[in-house]
């Protein structure tokens, strides 16, 4: 409620006593799990709101609000929606009698000013060196998966690894639901389609990613793969589609490379487990560990290069890993994405290219080919 005993609204519509709650700018996440226990997200941490819907039927009725809102239908029939809202929020309830204990609704809220490198580099998620080398392996054309568990902040750091694109190439976006903020003109945003209140219509993400390779792409960046796309994904990334870039749910880069053969078997063509390696080994080169660690913080914990394969196992190597160093009085962990001391394979091919690197990476890495093997900036 507003101070005058009103309810505010958001796009002209109310969203009953959450409305507060999106309005404010210090809110990532309101997490509604019942009518009187109501969540919010604010710098990583999770705290608990003092506010609460009066009954079941009011926190539903926001819900169909919701829902119709965005051209979908919750009931006992069709229980569950995930949607996106028309100022980018993510959106998913769900309803008994799936939920057992009553109504539940979660809002991931878009920002409005997405995240630069910079700030990232200032929260401590990465350093300058580690983002001079991700920022040459895109301009490179390499391509890489953002791999992290739920609410790690994959988005946010594919859409800054997105922003090192070039502004004059083709960049086609897919996505379940839009929340990809790239700054560059050239560009076009597909988001698949659900199906419609007759259970037609469904257009999936495996479906837009076969379309994108017909549109002349320069880029093509999956906001998350999930399913039998990866397939798609790894034959696009073999056959010309290179400095391609995905997220993927799981909690190590070796877990990475596990669940992305596991979603290739979801394409429903019958591959051997060699071959599939064999893709994944030729198309993916980095690997971006994000994690949410236990004082709230999102940090890229693993920079790890695909090296190759050694019989029927693929080969990785760690190039900047987190170094965990202690807790402040505040309950903060200190720690740093430091070099492990490997000099990446990459660097060979960023200078071949005269990728133009960082001043922290060139004195990380020097050219070794140089006459002088001075330190420099490459033009």
């Amino acid at each position: 409620m507003s101070a005058n005993g009103q309810r505010l609204s958001l796009e002209g519509r109310d969203y009953g006593v959450i409305t507060a709650l999106l309005l404010d700018d210090s809110v990532s996440e309101v997490m509604v799990n019942g009518r009187d226990q109501i969540y919010v997200e604010r710098q990583g941490k999770l705290v608990r709101a003092e506010a609460a819907f009066a009954s079941d039927e009011d926190l539903i009725r926001v819900i169909r609000e919701i829902a119709a809102f965005v051209g979908r239908r919750i009931d006992e029939e069709s229980p569950m929606v995930d949607a996106r809202l028309p100022d980018g929020s993510r959106v998913n309830a769900i309803i008994p009698p799936l939920a057992i204990d009553g109504p539940s609704l979660t809002i991931r809220k878009f920002a409005k000013d997405p995240y630069t490198v910079q700030d990232l580099v200032r929260f401590g998620t990465l350093t300058e060196e580690a983002a001079g080398f991700l920022q040459a392996c895109v301009t490179a054309r390499m391509n890489a998966i953002v791999s992290g568990g739920t609410g790690s902040g994959k988005t946010t750091t594919l859409n800054v690894l997105s922003s090192f694109i070039p502004s004059d190439e083709r960049i086609v976006t897919i996505e379940d639901a839009a929340e990809l903020q790239l700054r560059q003109e050239h560009k076009v945003r597909l988001e698949s389609r659900p199906p419609n209140l007759d259970g037609r219509g469904r257009i999936s993400i495996r479906e837009l990613v076969v379309n994108s390779l017909r549109m002349r792409p320069d880029r093509i960046v999956i906001g998350e793969c999930r399913s039998g796309e990866a397939l798609d994904m790894l034959q696009a990334m073999n056959t010309g589609h290179d400095g391609s870039l995905t997220t993927i749910h799981a909690n190590t880069p070796r877990d990475a490379l596990s669940r992305l053969e596991t979603l290739v078997l979801m394409s429903g063509i019958d591959l051997p487990q060699r071959a599939i390696r064999e893709q994944i080994a030729s198309a993916i080169h980095l690997i971006v560990q994000q994690s949410r660690m236990r004082d709230g913080v999102r940090r890229i914990t693993n920079i790890t290069e695909v090296v190759g394969r050694e019989g029927d196992t693929i080969t990785l190597q760690d190039v900047f890993l987190f170094q965990e160093a202690g807790v402040d009085g505040a309950g903060r962990i200190i720690g740093k994405l430091t070099p492990t001391g490997i000099r990446p394979n990459a660097m060979a091919k960023l200078y071949a290219k005269r990728i133009s690197l960082s001043p922290a990476l060139t004195a990380l890495y020097p050219d070794r080919k140089a006459p002088d093997f001075t330190v420099g900036v490459r033009r």
